[in-house]
């Protein structure tokens, strides 16, 4: 841990650096998911899953900024490389070969909800370590991840 004048225990600050590096590389994940639905999306919905998946991924990306600079913020380190991404996502890995919008609307929904899933459980972790603000950081995540899991959803009914 760095130094910091932040009033947060050091303890409390390492245990929340932990969980926001969970979480960062779960977020990290899902942005490349959206971008690997993005690039090889076919069919007659072409156009809007084209710019529905660019969407997902430039939000995703604005709360992995969000979550590395709350980790640094309290002293610690972002571990946002795709490595450290790779090696500690809780994500199911992305299915390779799909082509089609539903399948692609399909696969990145359940990564959504997944990441939505992790994310609501790091509310409640951050509430017991007392720290309101990280606390705050991924009930906002969260609410934009149930968003965008409803407008990709919508593609499958």
């Amino acid at each position: 841990m760095h130094q910091t004048k932040n009033d947060l225990p050091t303890d409390v600050r390492q245990k929340v650096v932990d969980l926001l590096n969970a979480r960062l590389a779960d977020a990290v994940d899902l942005m490349t998911q959206a971008k690997q639905a993005h690039w090889n999306v076919k069919g007659p919905q072409f156009q809007s899953l084209h710019e529905l998946f660019d969407e997902v991924h430039t939000e995703v990306q604005d709360y992995v900024d969000l979550i590395a600079e709350r980790a640094v913020s309290l002293g610690g380190e972002a571990k946002g490389s795709i490595r450290h991404a790779t090696s500690a996502s809780t994500l199911a890995p992305y299915p390779d070969g799909l082509i089609q919008g539903r399948d692609h609307v399909d696969a990145l929904s359940t990564a959504l909800a997944g990441f939505g899933k992790s994310v609501r459980a790091s509310i409640a972790a951050a509430d017991e370590l007392k720290d309101a603000d990280t606390a705050d950081l991924f009930t906002e995540v969260s609410r934009g991840i149930d968003k965008r899991l409803w407008m990709v959803e919508a593609h499958l009914v």
